[in-house]
């Protein structure tokens, strides 16, 4: 009877096993024909509906892949299209998360420090590499307002192949849908209004301290163009030919950055100051004048203490002065400072203006009632 009842045992833990393996084998071939649904229905909005939604992150190496999949499902839930992931140009942390992005139908773009290189090991050995002020200190050992602002020169040959490989390697990694330029700039020679008291500071004209570059490769090169010293200029602030010298140099690295990426079947993309010339003014920055595929101005309205609808005016602003390029413009949107309801009508007035979609800053700092907005917001509508 012992023997009996152990047979017995055996066959109802062997039907057990065998329902289970069924059902696992059905909710399987489910979740495959969900997924061919999703990838199909991805397909059809991104045909009927271009206005695209992104989200930067940051990532680390030390966290779990589940974590990943966890994040980049909640984001592909709610209705974000793409990341722009900052791995610290680390291809190998940025090959590893791509494969978990497609899985939630995620675009995937390389978000990198470009002439800002804090952290950088290699450029760290080469003080020489790096902007100097015109009162003669170098960002290697005396960075402006905070500790992280390493910035490079980009004049000098050797520091802007330094930025233009770190592009490269970033191009050649499968599956990432283009390199993300930020802080393709010089250091701010005037901040954002909102931040001036957190420095106690007044910037009515180009102070010295935070006018760059001024190392002995810019000076010669501009003397040999121009017959003149920037050093020796009384009010540098007004030499129109030392100002396009400087934009001139980041349009260079960005022009050549478009090569390479293209070279490599990538698209070029880059975070940028709210419009072209508030970019020029404050960062050195004309944008509108660059080989770039599409631009995400970052239309902080709560930085330069405007309301919601600035965001409208700025984002046409640089859709104005793109009309006859082919870049695309995507709004961006700075969400800690945003009710629910101004997220919402951010989002509107950027499309309404002829932003081609809108990317928030950041993923993780979204909030529930945010997501809902977001997740809820009518692409399609007119």
């Amino acid at each position: 009877m012992a023997n009996l009842k152990l047979v017995i045992m055996n066959k109802g833990e062997l039907l057990k096993m065998v329902l289970v393996l069924t059902l696992f084998l059905a909710l399987a071939s489910c979740q495959t024909d969900q997924k061919d649904k999703m990838e199909i229905t991805a397909e059809l909005v991104q045909e009927k509906s271009p206005f695209k939604f992104w989200t930067w992150i940051t990532a680390k190496a030390e966290r779990t892949d589940d974590s990943y999949a966890e994040e980049f499902a909640k984001y592909s839930y709610n209705g974000i299209d793409a990341i722009l992931i900052n791995t610290h140009a680390d291809t190998k942390l940025l090959s590893r998360l791509v494969p978990i992005a497609k899985r939630f139908n995620l675009e995937v773009h390389a978000w990198m420090f470009t002439i800002n290189r804090p952290g950088d090991s290699i450029a760290a050995q080469h003080p020489e590499w790096y902007a100097m002020s015109r009162d003669g200190k170098s960002c290697y050992d005396n960075p402006p307002y905070v500790g992280y602002y390493k910035w490079l020169c980009p004049t000098r040959e050797a520091s802007r192949n330094h930025i233009l490989g770190l592009v490269e390697n970033l191009a050649k990694v499968d599956g990432i849908a283009s390199v993300h330029l930020d802080y393709i700039r010089y250091s701010d020679i005037f901040l954002p209004i909102s931040l001036l008291p957190k420095y106690d500071l007044e910037q009515n004209e180009e102070l010295p301290q935070f006018d760059f570059c001024y190392c002995d490769v810019c000076v010669s090169e501009f003397e040999k163009l121009h017959g003149k010293n920037p050093r020796d200029f009384e009010n540098p602030g007004i030499d129109i030919e030392w100002k396009n010298f400087r934009l001139n140099k980041v349009k260079a690295i960005v022009d050549d950055a478009y090569e390479i990426v293209h070279e490599n079947n990538k698209i070029l993309t880059s975070a940028v100051f709210p419009y072209p010339e508030m970019a020029g003014h404050m960062v050195r920055q004309r944008w509108d004048k660059w080989n770039v595929d599409a631009v995400l101005p970052m239309i902080y309205n709560s930085f330069y203490h405007e309301d919601v609808e600035w965001i409208g005016y700025a984002t046409k602003q640089g859709v104005q002065d793109l009309a006859a390029k082919d870049t695309e413009l995507h709004t961006g949107i700075y969400v800690p400072e945003m009710t629910s309801e101004e997220v919402g009508e951010a989002i509107a007035l950027a499309k309404a203006n002829g932003a081609s979609g809108v990317s928030f800053f950041d993923g993780p700092a979204i909030d529930d009632e945010q997501w809902e907005v977001i997740k809820g917001f009518e692409k399609d509508s007119d």
